[in-house]
């Protein structure tokens, strides 16, 4: 049993770590002026996902209006 308990936090806490969330979302960007809707992954759980896809888009110069909907993956 006491090698069976670290295997099993291993196992547990890979999981949180590979945790990703599918999100629909729109965003636009100023200039140009163009608006955006896409589904993409972030590699975040869903509650920490927004804040991870905010600064991917901000890394293209969007900004992001709407989440349409969040999905484990």
């Amino acid at each position: 049993m006491r090698t069976l308990a670290p295997a099993i936090v291993l196992v547990l806490s890979a999981g949180a770590v590979a945790a990703a969330c599918e999100i629909e979302y729109k965003a636009k960007r100023d200039t140009p002026f163009e608006l955006f809707y896409n589904v993409t992954t972030v590699n975040a759980p869903c509650p920490q996902a927004e804040a991870a896809l905010r600064a991917q888009l901000s890394q293209r110069g969007l900004t992001l209006l709407k989440i349409m909907s969040k999905k484990e993956k």
